[in-house]
């Protein structure tokens, strides 16, 4: 184990998120444990010209860990949650707290199954970070993610503490993860065209975006979430304002031919829009076109 290593503390999932996570962390000399699949010796961050090498190896063997941590950071996709349920339970204990840096607002109910011990805390993860065809990983904006306001974020808000990656503790939290789900289900756009964030600046793309977000807001408001008339359309500015080559991690794994978060994204909104007999004819079709995409056959 790396002399620096902050074993305390691990990163399940070095991906995009957890490599960004990775290197606030090692920034200010608490490298965390590094936990994956792929074995490696390290991870690289690049923020504009600067380079960050969180030093490894990444442990690949759940079997292989003596004792639970204190916080573990889960930054594996949606659907990797079940093959994760190993590690999990070597990392959790009653008093381990598990920050879900995952896309959704069904985190509890989605990783409480594969990890019975920990204290799991969702998470609203808010920057752009994009993994590189050389195994680095590109952030392109500030580091922020948002936590409820709980006894248990506040282990989360002091690991991350002077860092790159600031923590919002929020009283509004289910209205913040919402919003950011409407954002996440966009995107689901971008996996079915091949195309980045450019696309919506065709009139067609961004009337059919506006289309399907007030149909998603009315989903999020029935389900509690304090959100205005104006979300909407913030969104779509958001998007038509990034650069134009700005891509999104389903697009990513759609391109890699991996299985799609299509359910948490965009299947949420139908399936919760049917509990509230709210009609969502867009997500109705979006969500069978994108799970397609994902799991076929054909």
């Amino acid at each position: 184990m790396n002399e620096k290593t902050n074993a305390d503390v691990a990163v399940l999932g070095p991906g995009a998120i957890g490599t960004t996570v990775a290197a606030a962390l090692h920034e200010v000399g608490r490298t965390p444990l590094l936990c994956g699949r792929t074995p490696r010796d390290s991870l690289t961050l690049r923020d504009g010209d600067r380079l960050i090498v969180v030093p490894g190896p990444i442990r690949t063997d759940p079997a292989r860990i003596a004792r639970p941590v204190d916080l573990v950071f889960l930054a594996v996709k949606a659907t990797q949650t079940a093959a994760a349920a190993q590690w999990l339970a070597a990392l959790s204990g009653p008093e381990t707290v598990v920050c879900v840096l995952q896309n959704g607002v069904e985190q509890l109910e989605s990783v409480t199954p594969h990890c019975p011990r920990g204290r799991i805390v969702p998470a609203v993860v808010w920057f752009p970070a994009q993994a590189q065809s050389d195994g680095s990983v590109h952030l392109r904006g500030d580091a922020r993610i948002s936590l409820p306001d709980v006894a248990a974020s506040r282990v989360v808000a002091k690991a991350l503490q002077d860092t790159r990656c600031s923590v919002d503790l929020a009283s509004n939290f289910k209205s913040l993860a919402w919003r950011k789900l409407l954002q996440n289900a966009v995107a689901g756009l971008m996996a079915l065209t091949h195309r980045r964030s450019g696309m919506f600046g065709r009139p067609d793309i961004s009337r059919l975006t506006l289309d399907y977000l007030r149909e998603c807001l009315a989903v999020a408001r029935a389900e509690g979430a304090e959100l205005g008339d104006e979300v909407p359309q913030a969104i779509l500015d958001k998007f038509q304002a990034s650069p134009a080559d700005m891509g999104t991690s389903i697009l990513t794994d759609r391109e890699a031919g991996r299985p799609l978060e299509w359910d948490i994204r965009n299947g949420v909104i139908a399936r919760r829009g049917r509990a509230h007999g709210i009609p969502t004819p867009i997500s109705d079709a979006l969500a069978p076109l994108l799970a397609a995409a994902s799991d076929g056959p054909g």
